[in-house]
């Protein structure tokens, strides 16, 4: 049973030391969390499942890692400092700023229903900053609020480094920063985010082939990653609601504690951001609409060998949050369970290559040091295998241990006893997080059984 509301997980990622407030000793800071030793884990295995499912296991796709803080004119182009606003009202009673989308009545405070509210007025959402030792209107640009501008503004530069030709994608993960007027739902709607995005460049007449394509392969890759189906929808964008750029949208919403939202997002964007930031705009019959170009200095466009002509392509893009796809799986995973003997647990059962802890190994007399040294051996043993993190437990209490380890989802726990170094073979006990069922298995065959885990559970 997924988690019912964000107060159990709020309460568990504190304690537990998935995540924390940020700036938390001097009050927080609305809408900015700091990841902590298990949230770091958890967060680092999610990108490296997205970037080995995008990049490592395809034949056409390249990784990029951009500069957060860019060129000015990429914005300009790229319709971000005319389009990136929120419509606000602001209440003159309880001082509140309300987004007047989401607002019942514009007319009326949510808050505290007084009808002494402006009108909406358009809040750009990008952070601005200065380069340079001078502060005036020339030594501006932004905080990237997505990393897509960079795949874009780098398209020339990966084909001609790689010969790359359509149809093939650029993968990256990034932070990206979004003034949010109402931060909310814990890290699902913060200032400072990171983003796993593909923009993958397909010929014009074949982008709702891939279109079709991508919202079915993210759904599955979802998933994989422990999603249950019942769990998510897809919401097909339509009429004024479709970003200024894209020809079409379907987002894949989860089903969080506080309701169907959106996980990632899979937009057709056409040709709209090669055409906006390309030189020579004139030259390639655009489909889409895009502001006139004149400080680009390359044409973004790939010579189509059949018909023997350039083109600009058009792009698919999946996007999505990687602190809201966090969320998502520690939800899923969040589960408190009745046991025989009368007790309850909670025990977070991510899928075994997202756990933050993939071993734990625990001693059962932390003063006696043949069965100290001879877990130390095995978590060295196992920390070279290369899995993830291997976690050396020495409280002393097994069973205690046990509980600490499933409330934050490790697979196995493995306890070196006396047996272990008074019998032939050196067994240690292996426990399944999920069963609790226990297996003796000998020192000397343990990587092997680890190893095994790992391949059959995923």
């Amino acid at each position: 049973m997924p988690a019912k509301t964000m107060d159990e997980l709020v309460s568990l990622c504190k304690r537990r030391g998935f995540i924390f407030q940020g700036s938390e000793i001097y009050g927080g800071m609305q809408g900015a969390y700091d990841y902590g030793p298990l949230g770091v884990e958890l967060k680092n295995n999610l990108k490296a499942a997205w970037w080995r499912s995008m990049v490592y296991e395809r034949d056409d796709v390249e990784g990029l890692d951009a500069a957060i803080i860019q060129n000015k004119h990429v914005y300009k182009y790229s319709g971000h400092e005319d389009t990136f606003t929120d419509p606000m009202v602001d209440c003159h009673e309880c001082k509140s700023r309300l987004r007047a989308d989401h607002m019942k009545d514009i007319k009326v405070c949510d808050n505290c229903g007084s009808t002494n509210v402006t009108a909406p007025r358009d809040f750009n959402l990008m952070f601005k900053t200065n380069v340079g030792p001078m502060v005036n209107e020339e030594s501006y640009t932004y905080l990237r609020p997505e990393t897509a501008q960079g795949i874009f503004t780098n398209f020339k530069n990966v084909v001609d480094s790689t010969s790359r030709t359509l149809p093939f994608g650029i993968a990256q993960i990034g932070k990206s920063f979004r003034n949010e007027i109402t931060p909310r739902n814990f890290i699902f709607r913060v200032r400072e985010f990171e983003q796993m995005e593909l923009e993958f460049f397909c010929k014009p007449g074949e982008d709702e082939k891939w279109h079709e394509f991508w919202v079915g392969a993210r759904k599955q890759w979802w998933l994989d990653q422990g999603l249950a189906e019942e769990n998510i929808q897809f919401e097909y964008v339509t009429g004024d609601d479709l970003a200024h750029y894209s020809k079409s949208t379907v987002d894949i919403l989860y089903k969080f504690p506080h309701g169907f939202e959106e996980l990632e997002g899979v937009a057709n964007r056409t040709d709209y951001d090669l055409g906006s930031h390309t030189k020579a705009q004139e030259e390639f019959g655009l489909s889409a609409k895009v502001k006139k170009n004149e400080h680009s200095t390359a044409k973004l466009a790939i010579r189509d060998l059949e018909e023997n002509k350039w083109e600009v392509p058009f792009c698919i893009e999946p996007s999505a949050g990687l602190d809201r796809g966090l969320l998502a799986v520690m939800t899923e995973a969040y589960t408190e369970e009745e046991l025989p003997n009368g007790t309850s647990r909670t025990v977070l059962k991510f899928k075994p290559h997202l756990a933050p802890i993939k071993v734990a190994i625990m001693p059962l007399k932390k003063n006696k040091p043949e069965i100290v040294a001879l877990a130390k051996e095995l978590k060295n043993k196992l920390q070279k295998l290369g899995l993830g993190r291997i976690l050396y437990e020495n409280t002393g209490n097994v069973g205690k241990g046990y509980r600490r380890h499933d409330e934050v989802g490790t697979p196995i726990c493995v306890t070196v006893d006396f047996d272990s170094i008074e019998k032939e073979g050196a067994p240690v006990t292996v426990r399944d997080r999920d069963t609790m069922e226990q297996i003796v298995v000998p020192a000397a065959e343990l990587p092997a059984y680890v190893i095994n885990y790992f391949i059959n559970q995923n």
